[in-house]
């Protein structure tokens, strides 16, 4: 749990941000609709959420900044008994004002309003660019006077790059659920089961767990599927004798998890596939090993490239020199991806890679990131030899970064050969 205090320092460090003379507005997500009038369940805006901790929509954040201070004012929806008879309770604005650490709490629909009185005094707009509340038109609005704007969604980005002791610990129990999933899956999974049932299986732990939701649509890849990168059809049934491509992770009180695993169907890795599997798990292990502050991701990317490449060669899956592959490259046919991406209350965390001047950020303590190196050998690939194509693996863990190196967040979750098997026979 993350307490009020921490929320309150976050939107302290972004004032610190801002512009004198400024005026910066946050609204909630929008909910979206699924067909007619029904709705998908309702994801609360990942800015809004990291600066204020409230799920509720048609809320919004304001802060105005002066010269040497500012105020925050939170807007949220006012109790409405018929309102709530059809939707739920909503918080309301006497007990937000108890709860939320703000100058002062108001009702959303004075929100316009506000934005108009106070803009007359400011030169500065804030705004996430990618919103289109009316709230925001309304700042677009004002703002083609004489102001000038600034999309919002920059600083607050920064902002998240570096993880708080609190949200490590939702990432580490999320994880424990994740984990829980994955170990069951690897028990479960057998010759002739459909891919969603799999799936099913991730969804029920992650919701029975109290996690509620999955980070991202589960992949359950069988065979060939595991080619496909973003696989979510998983409607296919799993065959003996191949492998299964499973990246599933669960979203635990907003933050995500993001898991790969790849495990054989019929319990027992192939003399093939312990060949391929091998070598991307020394990639992974290598990387992983890598991690420290003051270290590029670049680096951590020309080290996979590298290594899969030789592995490649080795195998006979590439033919020629290492060095003219990786400069013309041909390894980029098999492992097009990035190493990883940062992660936290996004999947994959919209943080920067790069300073305002184009310079590359170096890991910094705090970063939680993915390593996910990967070989995906399809099966009507003819320059491939035959014993491979048809293979996609994966393996893909999640890694803080520490003050001395990194830590493993998902270090308990199998992934050796012998672990799998064994846990697939328990």
């Amino acid at each position: 749990m993350i307490q009020e205090k921490e929320y309150a320092k976050r939107r302290a460090r972004l004032a610190s941000l801002l512009q004198p003379n400024s005026i910066a507005l946050l609204c909630s997500a929008e909910p979206k609709i699924r067909s007619n009038d029904t709705e998908y369940p309702y994801r609360q805006n990942s800015n809004f959420y990291y600066l204020t901790g409230f799920t509720e929509p048609d809320a919004a954040l304001v802060i105005i900044k002066g010269k040497k201070s500012f105020q925050t004012y939170l807007f949220v929806q006012p109790k409405d008994p018929q309102k709530e008879l059809w939707n739920g309770s909503v918080l309301g604005v006497k007990k937000a004002k108890k709860r939320f650490l703000v100058d002062a709490v108001h009702s959303i629909e004075h929100l316009e309003a506000f934005l108009q009185k106070e803009s007359e005094a400011r030169s500065e707009f804030y705004y996430e660019f990618a919103q289109s509340t009316k709230a925001v038109q309304k700042v677009q609005q004002l703002s083609q006077k004489s102001y000038t704007r600034h999309n919002l969604t920059k600083p607050i980005e920064r902002l998240r790059l570096q993880k708080s002791p609190s949200e490590i610990a939702l990432i580490k129990k999320g994880m424990e659920i994740t984990k829980e999933a994955h170990h069951h899956a690897m028990q479960l999974a057998k010759e002739g089961m459909m891919e969603y049932e799999l799936q099913a299986e991730f969804e029920y732990i992650f919701t029975k767990r109290g996690a509620y939701s999955d980070a991202y649509t589960t992949i359950v890849a069988g065979g060939n599927n595991a080619n496909t990168l973003h696989y979510i059809k998983n409607d296919q049934k799993l065959e003996a004798g191949e492998l299964i491509l499973i990246d599933a992770g669960c979203e635990y009180s907003y933050y995500a998890t993001d898991i790969t695993r790849t495990i054989p169907v019929s319990g027992k890795f192939s003399d093939a596939q312990r060949e391929l599997y091998s070598l991307v798990l020394d990639v992974e292990k290598t990387i992983i090993s890598m991690i420290k502050p003051g270290v590029m991701r670049s680096d951590l990317q020309k080290v996979a490239e590298r290594m899969l490449c030789e592995g490649m060669v080795r195998l006979g899956i590439l033919q020629g020199s290492v060095k003219k592959l990786l400069k013309k490259k041909k390894h980029k046919k098999y492992f097009p991806h990035g190493i990883g991406h940062y992660m936290g209350i996004d999947v994959h965390d919209s943080c920067p890679y790069k300073t305002k001047k184009g310079k590359e950020i170096p890991l910094k303590p705090g970063m939680v990131l993915t390593i996910e190196p990967g070989l995906y050998l399809p099966k009507d690939d003819k320059k491939i030899p035959k014993k491979y194509r048809g293979t996609g693996i994966r393996i893909e863990d999640d890694i803080l970064v520490t003050k001395e190196g990194c830590e493993n967040l998902s270090a308990d979750i199998a992934k050796e050969i012998e672990e799998i098997e064994t846990l697939y026979s328990s």
